[in-house]
């Protein structure tokens, strides 16, 4: 029995005539009786029929507030996503709710306080439901991938709770029950993937408030549900979280017109739309334009169906991301519902005139995480790659961590491996990951690795795209000091290694993907056997927080062999088959599988190979790039680095922003009819402006930052940087500039309850002083400060290193 269910059973111990202060509310918990309510019609017999219009219904149930409200509780969920209104007004912030999960299998639901949007008399709760992942087209992904067959999938249903307690004491329950009423709208198709068709004609003024005319109306069905555990959701929404002015509108044919958002992002638009009644105004999406000036949505084209046929029965031709609106006798103002989709141009057609400026807003959709940390520099060329990578972060946090938001929308976990500590860095992702890790639990079998959580049918990747079930789990653990997930799953996280065990039995990965879109190629052995051992390793970790020594002395064992497997495959003898080096060298160090006495030939190894890429520049992809940031730094120098990262030559970040980028790029060189303009996986670089530049890092001794280094490195070239990072115990800085001559100024602030062990590069010649900007600090007691390896307890100092520049 899971935490959740004793909970409810707790509750329902007590006597509902017990003071509400007694009371636990169970949310949406079966016992309190509302029904999963759904429309009347069928869904379509053969695929074609889901490409017909078929209208989004709409709920809606009266209720009367008999005296003065003390509190107003909704609770609410459903399968694919829903909108609510209470008397007109929508609630709440959330888009695109609830968020993403096998619907089979779990399900969160969504508590809001309403206390406020009720008045006295009659009200009136109103819901729309969308299709989102519950009700998708049947449109074969890459000509094959069905998701009608991959996703658990039925017709659009919710489940709500309103709960109004009076000053008086008194409580009266509105559930969903046969005493709803539903019909059928002016959204006449939507799709999370194609896009949403509105016909203004279709309104129905007046259908969320109380005394409508429901006469007409038909009773909402009831249903069984789609089968999932509910549970209150515990993670940060999606929401809209920013409003984006476009900077140009222009003409390209008549009547056609582009917009350009100046950015490319994830989300929707809000747009004021004037003309005849029938006019049929139509959106389209793309992430570049030609050199005409027309839009080039190729780059966000669903699934690659790009010629008749791919679909399946029923599919457009070119699965185009478009919107339509038919208008009516009025202005309207139109953002669509339950879609979401990365650009920066969009095309309108349609209009009789060219939309003004004013009248259209981007809004940027995203999980709504914690976004306190930051870091900036000296040199614009940094923060600009630091702006597009927190940019593609946030675009591809739609409740799942994507890849793409823009094609596939899929939860990949190679992507979540390469760049969780990367989104931690710059985000608070506890909660977020924490739902991350259930959707694995959901997501795996006892037989086979798959790739995505939800699970979406794929599973041809292997070890390093399941592997994020656990590799999660020890982010969790060593940046927030997540012990409870441990304990919850350790049984589960043992079944998970037998099963690879099983899957593996001589220890060498022979099935998967590898350094996914590294430019030289890069065996599965090296990467999957990498990923494997840093999983016997991790659950030696487990093991041992668990107290279960045995297990963590086989982990230890597991790891050591291994590591033996990728020394004698990879560094014993010469690898005779194309390999790139750069990924090579970076893994076999990343990993610590090189011998201490091989580390300095490794370490030339490693720079040669950077030096013989194009351009002096890396070519490594998804895991490469993580690991060729971090061991260049450790074993070479950061310079190193840095003078990568400060190019605009091919291949590297510079080169993209260089060319326009505002996000990352799915591939080192743009593509211009495939590749996606907004991917993470190369968004690595900012744990590398964290870890080296900012030099904050955590300890897998002390998690959670109770101890961590601080060590930041100053490379040739570089003025000055900020950085701040919130920790468990709250906030890190760390701050440098160069001063007058070769002055080093730094400033360091430790949380209440945390140290840092820092460490300070500099010539024998130089000389260190130490303040506390809260006075009273006697520098003489801080040993080991005038070898620049010290310890710093809470506090916020500016640490000076005067004299001869050091070496960064």
């Amino acid at each position: 029995m899971n935490k959740f269910c004793l909970i409810v059973l707790v509750w329902f111990a007590f006597s509902c005539t017990e003071s509400r202060e007694n009371w636990f509310d169970c949310g949406l918990c079966p016992e309190i009786g509302a029904k999963w309510l759904e429309e009347d019609r069928p869904l379509p017999t053969s695929d074609s029929l889901f490409y017909a219009p078929r209208p989004a219904p709409m709920f809606r149930k009266e209720f009367l507030v008999t005296s003065e409200v003390d509190s107003a509780v909704l609770f609410i969920t459903s399968a694919g996503y829903y909108r609510a209104t209470i008397n007109g007004d929508t609630i709440g912030k959330n888009v695109l709710d609830p968020a993403w999960t096998d619907y089979s299998k779990r399900i969160y639901f969504t508590e809001y306080d309403v206390s406020n949007h009720l008045k006295a008399g009659e009200n009136c709760l109103g819901v729309i439901l969308g299709n989102g992942f519950y009700n998708p087209l049947p449109l074969r992904k890459w000509g094959r991938r069905n998701p009608r067959e991959d996703l658990s999938v039925g017709k659009p249903t919710f489940l709500a709770r309103l709960r109004v307690t009076y000053k008086d004491g008194s409580v009266s329950e509105i559930v969903t029950d046969d005493t709803w009423k539903h019909i059928f709208g002016p959204i006449i198709k939507n799709s999370a993937y194609l896009g949403v068709l509105y016909d203004q004609t279709k309104e129905i003024p007046g259908w969320d408030l109380p005394g409508f005319n429901d006469a007409l109306w038909k009773p909402a069905i009831s249903g069984k549900g789609p089968g999932g555990t509910l549970q209150k959701a515990f993670f940060p929404a999606v929401q809209v979280t920013e409003e984006i002015s476009p900077k140009a509108v222009y003409a390209v044919a008549t009547g056609k017109y582009i917009v350009d958002m100046g950015v490319n992002f994830t989300g929707t638009y809000r747009i004021k739309l004037r003309g005849n009644e029938g006019d049929n105004i139509t959106f389209r999406f793309g992430e570049r334009i030609y050199e005409d000036g027309t839009l080039n949505p190729m780059t966000t084209v669903v699934g690659q169906i790009k010629r008749e046929g791919i679909g399946g029965p029923g599919a457009p031709p070119i699965a185009w991301q478009t919107d339509s609106y038919i208008l009516g006798k009025k202005e309207a103002v139109f953002t669509p519902d339950f879609v979401y989709r990365t650009y920066r141009y969009m095309e309108i057609e349609g209009l009789k005139e060219a939309p003004l400026l004013a009248d259209i807003q981007g809004l940027f959709i995203h999980s709504n995480v914690s976004d306190k940390n930051s870091f900036e520099s000296s040199n614009p060329l940094l923060n600009d790659i630091q702006a597009a990578v927190k940019r593609t972060f946030r675009s591809n946090l739609a409740s799942v961590q994507s890849d793409c938001a823009v094609r596939e929308k899929f939860g990949y976990g190679g992507d979540l491996n390469a760049t969780s500590e990367s989104f931690i860095y710059n985000f608070d992702m506890q909660d977020f990951y924490r739902k991350t890790v259930y959707d694995w639990v959901d997501a795996m079998n006892d037989s086979v690795f798959v790739d995505t959580a939800p699970y979406a049918g794929i599973k041809y990747c292997g070890i390093s795209w399941e592997s994020a079930y656990l590799i999660t789990q020890y982010y969790l653990y060593l940046y927030y000091n997540d012990t409870a997930i441990i304990e919850e799953l350790y049984k589960l996280n043992i079944k998970w290694m037998d099963k690879a065990a099983r899957i593996h039995p001589e220890g060498l990965v022979n099935e998967g993907l590898a350094d996914h879109e590294s430019l030289e190629p890069v065996p599965v052995q090296l990467i999957g056997t990498g990923h494997y051992l840093q999983c016997a390793n991790i659950m030696e970790t487990f093991a041992t927080i668990m107290g279960d020594s045995k297990s963590a002395a086989n982990y230890a064992q597991l790891a050591a062999n291994l590591k033996g497997i990728l020394k004698e495959t990879f560094w014993d003898k010469a690898v005779e088959t194309p390999i790139n080096k750069q990924t090579l060298f970076s893994t076999l160090l990343f990993h610590q599988v090189i011998p201490e006495v091989d580390l300095g030939r490794a370490k030339d190894s490693l720079l040669l190979a950077v030096k013989n890429g194009p351009s002096g520049h890396f070519n490594s992809g998804i895991f490469g790039t993580k690991y060729i940031l971090e061991t260049l730094s450790d074993h070479v120098s950061p310079n190193e680095v840095y003078n990568v990262v400060n190019s605009t030559n091919y291949p590297g970040w510079g080169y993209m922003i260089d060319r326009g980028a505002t996000t990352i790029w799915e591939t080192w060189k743009e593509s211009d009819d495939t590749f996606t303009n907004c991917h993470p996986m190369f968004g690595t670089v900012t744990e590398w402006f964290y870890r080296w530049l900012g030099g904050i890092r955590p300890d897998q001794e002390y998690p959670g930052f109770r101890e961590f280094t601080l060590a930041p490195r100053a490379p040739d070239g570089l003025s000055n940087i900020s950085t701040s990072y919130h920790s468990p115990f709250g906030e890190i800085v760390s701050n440098w500039r160069r001063g007058l001559g070769d002055e080093m100024v730094y400033e360091m602030k430790i949380p209440k309850g945390s140290r840092a062990r820092v460490s300070l590069q500099f010539k024998a010649s130089q000389v260190i002083s130490i303040v506390s900007k809260e006075g009273g600090l006697k520098p003489e007691n801080i040993k080991g400060l005038e070898s620049g390896k010290f310890i710093l307890e809470e506090g916020y100092y500016t640490v000076i290193v005067s004299g001869n520049r050091g070496n960064g």
